[in-house]
C-alpha cells in the first residue's frame, strides 16, 4: 500500500467527526467513537491477533486535543482520557475507507458480548467490564 497523504484534517466537536482529505482525492468523515473503539492501541488492540478489547459506552466520547506526530500521523487525547493510539495517514485511510464494514464489525461484537440494540455504545448502560480470568487461552504464561 503506498501512503497516502492528508491534504486536511478538521476536527469537529459539535457532530463528534474527523474530516481528513488525501492527496488521492479522497475524502472521509469518520465518527470519532468509530476512531476510539478502533484506536491502534495495545489497549484496544491487544499484544496480538485474537486479543483486541472491546471498547464499550463510547457514544459520546469527544477529542481534547489531536497532536501531530512526526509527518507520518496523528495521537488524538479522547475526552475519556486515551491518549495511547498513533493514527498514521494510511490507518485513518482504512478507517474511512472501510467505515461501515467496520461499523457493522464493532455492533456484530457488541450484541456477540450480549449488549443488545445499541446499548454497549451508551455510556450509562455499559456494563462493567468483566475481571480476567487466568487459563490456558488468556494469553499469560503460566
Amino acid at each position: 500500500m503506498s501512503t497516502k497523504n492528508p491534504t486536511a484534517l478538521t476536527v469537529h466537536n459539535k457532530s463528534k467527526v474527523l474530516d481528513i482529505e488525501f492527496d488521492d482525492g479522497a475524502s472521509f468523515s469518520i465518527p470519532f467513537e468509530l476512531l476510539r473503539v478502533y484506536s491502534p492501541s495495545a489497549e484496544v488492540m491487544g499484544h496480538g491477533p485474537g486479543q483486541e478489547v472491546l471498547q464499550i459506552g463510547k457514544r459520546d466520547v469527544g477529542i481534547a486535543a489531536m497532536d501531530p506526530v512526526g509527518n507520518y500521523a496523528v495521537q488524538p487525547t479522547f475526552t475519556d482520557g486515551h491518549n495511547t493510539g498513533l493514527f498514521t495517514w494510511d490507518y485513518l485511510y482504512k478507517l474511512g475507507n472501510e467505515k461501515d464494514k467496520l461499523w457493522q464489525d464493532y455492533m456484530d461484537r457488541l450484541h456477540a458480548a450480549g449488549l443488545e440494540g445499541d446499548s454497549g455504545r451508551d455510556p450509562a448502560k455499559a456494563p462493567a467490564p468483566a475481571p480476567h480470568v487466568h487459563g490456558p487461552s488468556c494469553g499469560h504464561k503460566h
